[in-house]
């Protein structure tokens, strides 16, 4: 065959590879350097400003960038709406999937999702997370004004609990009160925990029990300071060294059972302020946030920052953090069972 035949075969073969959209040579991998470079990364948080997550996360807001290969802006914007459910189904089914949008939501929706929550529609396992800065134990805290100090007081006086929703700021007064036979009644419906706190300040409630102790110290000093709130029970797996009187509530059960199921639902609390990006990136960009995470936490400005805000700093790894949040998602089902037995209000409402 002769050369020109050659040529216009080749030129035959490039048309029709046009035509039909077939790939002529691998396609080069955009770099993280190039990808993140000049771009505007958004940071959502899944309550309204004011409350720990939203304070954590333009902590972490102001700090990233840096760490990130090609030093990208980034942007919070909250997007609050059903215990963080509505933040999770965007991360899910509208975010774009290359890790141009990181996220923060309620460290219980993968608990939910163990306990097969209706309400979850997303895989927490499918998530990539990315690390937490904070893990730390929650509180049970009642307003001073209440006369509930102990939880001996809890099982004999009634208090209304603010919650946000279906997650852990109402379901632990639920379990409790299964459990322990106290008498928690549930109010639902704030977008965050600063209005939460405003609701005990007013009078509308008494009580919030997934606060954790860090982010009441960081934000409410001078209500610990003036003995406002009375931390009368702590949710996570072992005690938190500055809060050596206030229980365990894994500890206060009375059977095994019910112990193991307390003891799921205090894990959450190893998962603290996480932080996640969507499905579907590319393993490098992931590594690379991950490893910015890391970098950060031990930065001596972000450290400064954090202390200014009186917010303590305890990380855990994005790695570890996919396993704990699989763990928690992989619960044996009798587990998970009898906690969806014990956090089900009166009225049949989670």
């Amino acid at each position: 065959m002769s050369g020109g035949a050659n040529s216009m075969n080749r030129r035959s073969l490039l048309a029709c590879a046009l035509l039909l959209g077939a790939p002529l040579a691998p396609a080069k991998a955009q770099g993280v350097v190039d990808f993140y470079k000049g771009r505007t990364v958004e940071l959502l948080i899944g309550y309204t400003s004011g409350g720990g997550y939203d304070t954590y996360g333009r902590l972490v807001s102001r700090h990233l960038g840096p760490f990130i290969p090609g030093k990208p802006n980034i942007v919070v914007r909250n997007l609050p709406g059903g215990g963080g459910r509505v933040l999770m189904g965007h991360m899910m089914n509208v975010a774009p999937k290359d890790g141009s949008v990181l996220a923060t939501a309620d460290q219980s929706l993968p608990l939910a999702q163990a306990m097969r929550d209706p309400g979850i529609l997303f895989d927490s396992k499918a998530l990539i997370w990315l690390g937490n800065p904070a893990a730390d134990n929650n509180t049970v805290a009642t307003w001073h004004t209440t006369g509930v100090a102990s939880i001996d007081d809890a099982r004999n006086k009634e208090v209304i609990v603010a919650s946000t929703g279906p997650n852990t700021s109402s379901q632990i007064a639920y379990a409790m009160n299964a459990t322990l036979g106290t008498k928690f009644k549930v109010v639902s419906g704030y977008p965050g925990g600063n209005e939460m706190n405003m609701s005990m300040e007013n009078g509308e409630t008494g009580a919030r029990v997934s606060n954790p102790w860090s982010t009441w110290k960081a934000t409410k000093p001078d209500w610990i300071r003036d003995k406002k709130i009375n931390i009368i029970a702590q949710v996570g797996l072992v005690r938190a060294p500055d809060l050596p009187d206030a229980p365990l509530i894994s500890d206060l059960a009375t059977n095994e059972e019910d112990r193991a199921a307390l003891r799921l639902l205090s894990a959450p609390a190893a998962v603290g302020r996480p932080y996640f990006t969507t499905p579907g990136v590319p393993s490098d960009r992931v590594k690379a946030l991950r490893d910015a995470f890391l970098a950060m936490e031990k930065d001596e400005a972000f450290l400064e920052d954090a202390k200014k805000l009186g917010l303590e700093i305890n990380p855990v790894a994005g790695e570890d953090l996919q396993k704990i949040v699989a763990d928690i998602v992989d619960t044996p089902a009798r587990v998970a069972d009898r906690l969806s037995q014990i956090i089900v209000a009166p009225d049949g409402a989670k």
